[in-house]
């Protein structure tokens, strides 16, 4: 039996190096990217429900972006606080700010897909590009980073949304680390040309992306999903590419608890099951082999089993991952991440498991 877990060890360290030398590399070692201004007119959208205290703060930082000519339009899907009055205001302050009120609609009750279909017909720009409520871009150059890579081809440009650093928190850390390793993988796979999601808190494409597929109506009835479900259905190797310059991340607000950041987690995992079947397919092996590594390495050093192999293998496939986050890591200028590694990816793996069995006996509560 040993000998049988040994082979089958060798071949799940064969998998990760797959993935960390031959697929996420293509990323993590990339040249810095640089940008300059194409001056195309852009809609900046935000969906807002409830977000009374967030619109606040960050939509001032959207309308003093440095940019020639971008409107920005803010859509109220329904909130029963303060949020619609304060969009009133922003509308009557700042001339290019459009506001586009939603209001229940009994087939489509609680669904973001659809008040986001309504601010994108509304929009008066050909280039769209998205961010969340409770999200805010790093810089007054934003809407020049991102759209600075949309070509005659590059129609979908997906961006990096990072979350805040909280100063002595290990649950922050792992919010972070997740959120570096998501982004490393759909940024790895777009670069080899097959994108296969984005999030909607940094996310741009040409208006007609959205209306070749029919927006939002292929997976209208999860209520998930207006991001990577899009994506995965829009993107492909022709029109879509990337944004790392540090001038495009937007960042938001994490959860502050672990209970909190699940439940965040399992609402963005269950979208998965309707990817295509090759991404479910290849990220169901990166995240099996993930756990079977470490699991079968354990087997094999409890029985000290070949271990003048088992040790050499496992160290090279840790040296390669630590070296690939690492490098990505400092790229999406989250670097501090990178010391505890190891310690992260333990506890990333074990949380991932618990997420897809709890979904799997309950659902998780979407957008309200």
């Amino acid at each position: 039996m040993l000998t049988i877990i040994f082979f089958f060890f060798i071949a799940i360290v064969v998998i990760q190096l797959s993935y960390y030398l031959g697929i996420f590399a293509k990323f993590s070692f990339a040249k810095p990217q640089n940008f300059t201004s194409k001056k195309i007119s852009v809609s900046v959208i935000v969906c807002a429900k409830n977000e009374e205290e967030n619109v606040k703060k960050y939509i001032p930082i959207l309308a003093e972006q440095n940019y020639p000519d971008f409107e920005i339009v803010l859509i109220d899907d329904a909130s029963s606080d303060e949020t619609l009055e304060v969009f009133e205001e922003f509308e009557k302050t700042y001339p290019n700010i459009r506001l586009v009120k939603v209001k229940n609609n009994e087939a489509f009750w609680g669904n973001k897909k659809y008040a986001l279909t309504l601010g994108i017909k509304a929009a008066k720009k050909e280039y769209l590009l998205f961010t969340d409520a409770d999200c805010y871009p790093t810089s007054n150059e934003w809407i020049t980073a991102m759209t600075s890579q949309f070509t005659m081809n590059k129609t979908i440009i997906l961006g990096y949304g990072g979350y805040e650093k909280i100063e002595h928190s290990f649950i922050n850390k792992i919010i972070r680390f997740e959120t570096v390793l998501t982004a490393l993988q759909y940024f790895s796979w777009a670069k080899i040309g097959n994108p296969y999601m984005g999030v909607g808190r940094n996310l741009a494409y040409k208006k007609e992306e959205f209306f070749n597929v029919n927006g939002f109506i292929k997976h209208i009835q999860v209520r998930s999903g207006d991001d990577d479900l899009f994506i995965n259905e829009a993107s492909n190797a022709h029109n879509t590419t990337i944004s790392f310059t540090p001038e495009s991340f937007t960042y938001s607000k994490p959860k502050e608890t672990y209970k909190e950041w699940f439940n965040q987690k399992r609402r963005h995992v269950s979208t998965a099951k309707f990817y295509k079947m090759f991404d479910q397919i290849q990220l169901g092996i990166f995240y099996c082999s993930q756990f079977l590594f470490l699991l079968l390495a354990i087997i094999l050093f409890a029985f000290q089993f070949q271990w003048m192999i088992v040790l050499p293998l496992f160290l090279l496939r840790y040296l390669a991952s630590w070296l690939v986050v690492g490098f990505s890591a400092k790229k999406f200028q989250e670097k501090d991440l990178t010391i505890w590694f190891p310690v992260l990816e333990i506890v990333l793996i074990f949380t991932q498991i618990n997420i897809f069995i709890t979904n799997i006996f309950s659902k998780p509560v979407h957008w309200k």
